[in-house]
């Protein structure tokens, strides 16, 4: 990992993203890309050239001041640290900007939501990087002191297009480290599989995605409850897992599981961190 982007709005969860970035960073040593989106109207934008050249540089000059004061953090010493300001207002935007920087993650501060009917999460800029995101996104909600990422829960049907988040995901964790659990949640009803069932489709993935190598074939947790968001939740807390990684389909959402979309739950109602791999 040589470059983390780190989209912020100045809020304390924009902080909680650069304190991981920042850990991160130091761990890989990497450089940290900060991203502020002025998203000026087009109120502003129409003016007479004259007009809109002076309350843009007044607008950038406002945002570098705070970015002064954002990253005089004692943290952040000893990383290079890159600061760019955009006029965008479409966060698929900053999809642009990771390739353009050729960054290997997105760290971003989202406040999720705090009960099961307010979502908050959905249509969220978060949400929106997400589901435009080529590249992992890291989603971080709470503040990062204790952050440790030792071991990871990547939560998965195991169907064939999940391969290449699969190895997105292996690469990242690989290169941090850090210890992965793969998680087949068991439902009941009509989609139940049996112990037989489950173990075939999981075979068959990983003989695909590895090359007939089945050696993370053993690191594959069977785990049974009443929906594919509880048995995430309660495998990771029964395993006291750092991070939860799902992957995701991109434009057309979080990543599909079985027959429901429960990326979206779990993002929203993880305390956990989140990691996003694209499909």
């Amino acid at each position: 990992m040589k470059k983390i982007l780190v989209p912020i709005d100045f809020s304390e969860y924009s902080e909680y993203a650069l304190q991981v970035a920042a850990l991160l960073a130091k761990q890989q040593n990497a450089e940290i890309i900060v991203l502020h989106m002025l998203g000026l109207s087009e109120a502003v934008l129409i003016k007479n050239e004259a007009q809109e050249a002076n309350e843009a540089m007044y607008y950038m000059k406002l945002a570098e001041k705070r970015f002064s004061t954002f990253l005089d953090k004692e943290y952040l010493e000893g990383i290079k640290v890159k600061e760019t300001v955009q006029n965008y207002k479409v966060f698929s935007e900053i999809n642009e900007v990771a390739h353009e920087n050729e960054a290997d993650l997105i760290v971003m501060g989202s406040h999720g939501i705090s009960g099961l009917h307010e979502e908050v999460f959905i249509g969220s800029n978060t949400e929106k990087v997400v589901r435009t995101s080529d590249i992992p996104v890291l989603i971080i909600k709470n503040p990062a002191d204790d952050f440790a990422l030792k071991e990871v829960v990547f939560a998965c049907d195991f169907k064939i297009e999940n391969i290449r988040a699969y190895h997105n995901a292996i690469k990242l964790f690989n290169s941090l480290n850090a210890n992965v659990h793969l998680l087949y949640v068991n439902l009941p009803g009509e989609r139940f599989r049996s112990s037989d069932q489950m173990e075939e489709r999981v075979k068959e993935f990983l003989f695909k995605a590895d090359s007939g190598n089945l050696e993370m074939y053993d690191k594959v947790a069977y785990f049974n409850d009443y929906s594919v968001e509880s048995g995430v939740f309660n495998y990771t807390k029964k395993i006291n897992a750092d991070m939860i990684a799902i992957p995701t389909h991109g434009r057309r959402g979080l990543a599909h599981f079985f027959s429901g979309s429960i990326g979206e739950d779990i993002a929203n109602h993880a305390n956990k961190p989140v990691v996003t791999f694209k499909i």
